[in-house]
């Protein structure tokens, strides 16, 4: 099985076909809905590479530091949940 870098990277290669395709469809002047369909299609790989880069932080970071001793890193690991939670809801709702 990949590593979550590995996996990182492939999706992120992904992406940045998917930019070039729609920055070539700018500049073609391609049918509008095939703009945005290929807009959407680039928000939801950024969230799928999101998700897995989420994913991997909770499983070791913030697990790391929630079990840690320090209740400095325990606090940490709160925030930057908080912080997680805010982006996302008021990012999304844009």
């Amino acid at each position: 099985m990949k590593t979550t870098k590995q996996r990182t990277v492939h999706r992120h290669k992904i992406i940045e076909g998917q930019i070039k395709g729609l920055r070539k469809m700018i500049d073609e002047d391609a049918y509008c809905m095939d703009i945005l369909t290929q807009s959407l299609a680039i928000q939801k790989s950024l969230a799928s590479l999101s998700k897995l880069v989420l994913e991997e932080h909770i499983a070791t970071h913030v697990r790391e530091m929630m079990t840690s001793q320090d209740e400095a890193l325990q606090e940490k690991a709160m925030s930057e949940l908080s912080q997680l939670y805010e982006l996302a809801n008021i990012r999304g709702k844009q």
